[in-house]
């Protein structure tokens, strides 16, 4: 099976849709590797784990770091990164193949398809979530530490 291929077609989508975001110029590759970044990380833990919604939550843990990590490098909002990363990973087709089994009458695929559709879109909250809450409760701790030590060092005390 070849795996580079969807790598470069989640980066090409990434950047297409980079494009009609009106990301900045000088950020436009960097947010189109995001999406490459979470195709390649699919595709690589994908001879690991069969489970289809780990691998997209495990491809979103991946963009999210990546994107609050550039966010912080280029001093820039995270969702620059992370919206456009996360393009390839949106499960389109299942929404659209859920709407077509409703309309045919194809009521057990449609809540099948619809059902698993649902827990992509769940993987893919849940990942951003964990990341974002980790960025920040680590930041808030940092952020309190070295007031403490700067509280220390004005009233004489040693660190």
């Amino acid at each position: 099976m070849n795996y580079i291929t969807p790598c470069l077609y989640a980066f090409g989508a990434s950047l297409a849709f980079a494009i009609v975001f009106n990301i900045p110029r000088n950020k436009l590759l960097l947010s189109a590797l995001g999406g490459l970044l979470g195709q390649l990380v699919y595709v690589v833990f994908q001879l690991f784990i069969s489970n289809d919604v780990i691998l997209y939550l495990l491809a979103t843990i991946a963009i999210s770091l990546y994107a609050e990590v550039l966010a912080r490098l280029t001093k820039s909002p995270t969702t620059i990164y992370l919206a456009v990363a996360l393009i390839p990973l949106v499960p389109g087709g299942g929404i659209y193949y859920t709407m077509l089994y409703f309309i045919n009458g194809e009521m057990d695929l449609g809540i099948t398809t619809g059902v698993h559709t649902l827990l992509i879109s769940g993987a893919l909250a849940v990942g951003i979530i964990m990341i974002s809450s980790t960025v920040n409760l680590v930041r808030k701790v940092m952020l309190r530490g070295s007031s403490k030590i700067g509280k220390k060092r004005k009233h004489g005390k040693n660190a």
